[in-house]
Parts: structure tokens; sequence; C-alpha cells
């Protein structure tokens, strides 16, 4: 069997680049077919390559690299191919960088046996001068302050990680959200009591019916949804002049996977049922801790959904998700003395917050809007007859 070639695959339709994030074969070793070979990072989702054929692998582009889609990463040699000796003249090939002499460097100090500009061995041995005494000071003056700061020492250990291409995308994103919207939060607070009944009292009869669990996102889902076609702004995105509104709701879900946040996009959440949305959330999630989430299942979102109150949060500001223009923040659910009807009870509670680009939506909606989610939440048989 021939050698073959190992390239960069097309992994979306706007990525024209990738970065090598890390090889799990060095070069030379031996490689199975459909054997995973290295992670390729975008700024949108790891991915990962696998070996085409069984061989020994040549690998050609290093870890952290930047490579082009279709560029030439690695190659396998068959077995037969591998066990030929291989001419003199041919290096092995380094996946580590380039070596590069390094930069002369310039002191007022130099050390014996050398000049300011480099070393010569016509002048290797050192050379006594004779200097007026003042012209002595000024000069050790001089180098004194050309001595470098002296930092603090680290009181314990460190260690250092490349950032992955991801993470630099996310915090090249947030801080251009930050700086580049009109960002708002407005709060409210929702009794989830009569939320929480209802799901305890259907949701054995809806597993057996549809085969998955009735959760609190697929009912937040389903609340954010509807209180949309009243207030449709809330879906909408700024493109350049223009403000564009969709008649859909593709709704991004913020997942946490051991390579970071992911946020998958529910297509046509609108459109869907309970048990729907709750399936392909299901879906999205899993892949997401699979990393093998795709980028089309990424990319496109309307509005999005996070929930900071899986991990103990009571109250956040959540950040936008750009191009959009909203994004909903769901807490941890605490049971709180409330007034209701003249009394002080105690209530299941959780404060949502929405986030908006003041820009777009003016603050009537986004106040209007939260209210309407509250009441979806707090009356949820309305939801399904959706009035």
């Amino acid at each position: 069997m021939a050698q073959i070639e190992v390239i960069i695959p097309v992994v979306g339709e706007s990525i024209s680049e990738v970065v090598i994030g890390r090889w799990f074969k060095k070069d030379g070793d031996s490689v199975q077919m459909d054997e995973m070979l290295c992670e390729l990072e975008t700024d949108k989702a790891t991915m990962e390559l696998n070996a085409e054929q069984a061989g020994i692998l040549r690998i050609v582009a290093a870890e952290g690299s930047t490579v082009a889609v279709g560029a030439l990463v690695a190659t396998i040699e068959s077995s037969e191919l591998a066990s030929a000796p291989s001419p003199s003249t041919s290096a092995p090939l380094s996946t580590g960088p380039v070596s590069e002499p390094a930069p002369a460097q310039l002191s007022s100090d130099p050390e014996p046996g050398s000049t300011a500009s480099g070393t010569s061995d016509s002048l290797s041995a050192p050379v006594s001068v004779s200097v007026p005494a003042p012209v002595v000071q000024h000069t050790t003056l001089v180098t004194q302050a050309d001595k470098p700061v002296q930092t603090s020492t680290p009181t314990g250990p460190q260690r250092r990680e490349r950032m992955s291409q991801l993470r630099k995308t996310i915090a090249r994103r947030l801080v251009a959200v930050k700086n580049e919207t009109a960002m708002l939060t407005t709060f409210n607070e929702v009794n989830m009591g009569p939320l929480m009944e209802m799901r305890s009292r259907y949701k054995d009869s809806f597993k057996e019916k549809y085969g998955v669990g009735l959760g609190f996102m697929s009912l937040f889902s389903k609340a954010v949804c509807l209180a949309m076609k009243e207030f449709p702004v809330i879906n909408a995105s700024i493109d350049g002049d223009e403000l564009v509104y969709h008649d859909y709701v593709d709704l991004s879900i913020a997942v946490s996977a051991p390579r970071g946040l992911m946020v998958p996009v529910v297509r046509g959440a609108d459109r869907l049922a309970l048990h729907e949305i709750e399936r392909e959330i299901a879906r999205l999630a899993a892949k997401a801790r699979e990393g093998t989430l795709s980028v089309d299942e990424m990319v496109g979102g309307t509005f999005t959904i996070t929930n900071g109150g899986v991990f103990g949060s009571m109250l956040s500001t959540p950040i936008i998700n750009a191009p959009q223009s909203a994004i909903l923040g769901m807490h941890n659910i605490v049971e709180r003395p409330i007034a209701m009807q003249g009394q002080v009870v105690i209530r299941p509670m959780m404060y949502l917050a929405l986030s908006y680009d003041h820009r777009l939506i003016d603050g009537k909606d986004s106040v209007s809007f939260l209210v309407r989610v509250k009441e979806y939440l707090e009356d949820p048989y309305r939801m399904l007859i959706e009035i």
C-alpha cells in the first residue's frame, strides 16, 4: 500500500484555517485505521482528525501551528513502505519549532573576551584601559540603571498551558460584545412552585410516552418562544445599518462540556412541541460532552438561554452571544419568604436575568418580555394552550 496524505478537511462553510491542537501520536508511531491522530481547533469548535489507513505516521505540522483547510499535516506510510531503509541524506521531520540564531545581546558591561558588538579571536584577551574617575562613576550609574527590575519570586509551583483557539475566540468575542454593544440587564423573579408541581405530576407519564424526561430547560424554552411572538424585537439583530427580524427561533442553549462552554442550537424551537425540544436538547448536550458537535450545530442562533443555577449561581448578568441581541440567564431555585395575598409564605424562587442590546431593544420591550416569560412559568398550563 502506498503512502497517503493526511490533509485538513472542510470543517465549516466559513472556516478557512484551523489550529493543530494536540497530536495523540508521535512522529514514527504506528497507527490503526480510524484511530484518532490529533485535535483540530477552530474559533467555534474542537474536532478530531482520524487515520484513513493503518501504517507509520510522519508528522508535518507541529502542535499549535495554523494551517489552511486542504493543507498537508502528515503522511501515513504502509508497513511495507515504512520498513524500507531511508536514504542517509534524508533527515527526519521535526515537529518542534525551527531554532533561530539568538539575537545579539546589547550590554553596557560586556563579558571578558567579547566586545560590545560580538566576540573576536583577535580580541579575545581582556584589554586594560585607564579611565578617569568621573567617567568610571558615570559608567557605573548607567550600568545600574540598565539592570532589569527584579520581580517577586513565586511562592509555589506554576504551570502554563497553551490557550486553545476556542478559548481565544471566546475571549475576543466577549470583550468585543462589552465594547461594541450598549448592554444592559433587567431582572425579575419567578415563583417556581406551580411549574415544579406540574412537572412532578406528569414527569413519569411524559417519559413513558415520549422516552425523554421533562426538564426545566424545555419549559423555559417554550415560554421564551411564546413571549417572542409578542415581542419579536428580542429575537432580532443588528446588521450594519439594518435591523434583522427573524420569523423563527433558533434557540442557543449553553451547555457545559469538558472542553469548555458550548452553545449548540435548537433549530426552529418555536415550532417544536415540549418533548421535541427536550429530545433535541438531550441530543445536543450528549454530543457536547462527547466533543462531537459540528460547527453547523453551533452557529446561527437567534437567542440564547444559559443556566448558571446548575452550578449554584444565585444571580448574574450574562453576556450577549453576538450577533444576537439578548440572552436569558436562569439561576438556582431557593426557598425564600415572599408576600402573597397579605401573608408571608415560603416559596421556591428563581431570579431571572435578561441582558440585551439597548441599541435595538428598549427598556419597555425588555421588561415586558421578561414579565411575560415569568407569567408563563408561574401559570405553566397557559403555555400548553398558548394564551
